[in-house]
């Protein structure tokens, strides 16, 4: 069997690594359009290996995030790369939100997970700067830098014989059958592959639509902005803090992160992109552009949640309302504490109703698999759907 994987960040990788585990006699080809790995969402995120605590019990996320946490802290212990279970804080910092807290507490013991509601004077032993009315200790919680496990990923494919292909980008898909084998056109040429497995992620619904493949949502890319504390203020923070997520949507808000280097990162905010790789205000692309603004998901997600939208916006334009939503969880943190970091863009799925796909999505048509929503925690759960993926196949 030929198997070709488009898209080198971290689930491609980690689908292309276990085809070459469970079928070690077969010709893997994996396209990355980037001159390296994990160029995009998984080369700017936070680090975080995520305990599975926000996700509804018996999704994709839940259970993959569990076991993903689990396979990728003994991928990272096998192969000597630095990571620490630090544990983390979600802290309630008015009354208002202990009931949200108190939900969250019961969903992650419905996914069978060790959390710890605990009280202000408890918190303050883990950070001594945190102010909060309660707060929930997820102790299994780590970090990583999942770059580092994309580079070992892709030694490791290398070492094993796959074919990997960067600067190529696929510019067209066609097969005689739906069942049948599919040839890939991509910038150096054609690709001759008997299953096409789609892990294209900013881009995966546009390979989809390539491949004949009408996906039920459409990919818009929210931009994160991201600050750090400044050397010397990293002391303000020991490990992870969060606010309480807002339920109606996918983004946690505004958090602290100490990443596996030292540094704290302060973020992300979710802002519109003008661009699908839109890393700043700066970044436009036209199609792109014209692309989310004529989507009818859009606009009526839009409709439903412009207050939210706005406050996004104002938080990105202003250094001062950002540093305001730190201090709501550290009040020691001002703006001249922080500086600028680089910015994430995250490929959020909407469907046609305006409604988020909160959930991953993998669709199989025929020889074929589209990873169409891979979000957070996509990163912690990479191996796991690598296996998720992988198990469906034919061999």
């Amino acid at each position: 069997m030929r198997y070709a994987v488009i898209g080198g960040g971290i689930v491609g990788l980690a689908t292309a690594h276990e085809l070459r585990r469970v079928h070690p006699g077969a010709a893997v080809t994996v396209v990355e359009k980037e001159a390296g790995w994990g160029a995009h969402q998984t080369g700017h995120n936070s680090g975080v290996i995520h305990a599975g605590v926000y996700y509804a019990p018996g999704s994709l996320k839940a259970e993959l995030c569990r076991a993903g946490r689990r396979s990728m802290l003994d991928f990272c212990a096998e192969h000597d790369i630095p990571f620490q279970v630090c544990g983390k804080l979600i802290v309630a910092t008015d009354e208002a939100e202990l009931p949200r807290l108190h939900a969250l507490h019961e969903r992650a013991r419905a996914n069978d997970l060790e959390v710890r509601l605990i009280t202000p004077e408890e918190a303050r032993e883990y950070e001594p700067e945190v102010a909060c009315v309660a707060a929930l200790h997820v102790a299994a919680t780590g970090i990583v830098n999942f770059g580092t496990v994309c580079a070992r990923l892709a030694e490791l494919l290398e070492k094993s014989g796959a074919d990997m292909r960067t600067g190529e980008r696929v510019i067209g898909i066609r097969s005689a059958t739906a069942d049948g084998p599919v040839t890939v056109q991509t910038t150096r040429g054609e690709l001759q592959a008997d299953v096409l497995i789609n892990c294209a992620g900013l881009h995966a619904d546009r390979i989809a639509r390539m491949a004949g493949v009408h996906p039920p949502a459409r990919i818009v890319p929210f931009r994160g902005e991201y600050y750090e504390l400044r050397p010397e203020r990293r002391g303000l923070v020991r490990g992870l803090i969060y606010p309480v997520p807002d339920p109606q949507f996918p983004f946690l808000g505004v958090h602290l992160t100490k990443m596996i280097d030292g540094s704290v990162h302060a973020g992300p905010n979710a802002v519109l992109a003008l661009a699908r790789e839109g890393y700043g205000w700066s970044r436009i692309r036209p199609g792109d552009l014209l692309d989310a603004a004529t989507y009818s998901g859009l606009w009526r997600l839009g409709r439903r949640h412009w207050r939210y939208g706005a406050s996004e916006v104002g938080r990105s334009l202003s250094k001062r309302r950002f540093a305001a939503s730190l201090a709501r969880l550290v009040p020691a943190i001002g703006p001249d504490d922080l500086v600028k970091a680089e910015a994430g863009v995250r490929a959020q799925a909407i469907r046609p109703d305006g409604s988020l796909v909160d959930d991953f999505l993998i669709a199989r048509q025929g020889r074929q698999v589209h990873v169409l929503n891979a979000p957070s925690p996509a990163a912690t759960s990479s191996l796991e759907i690598a296996k998720h993926i992988v198990a469906g196949l034919p061999a």
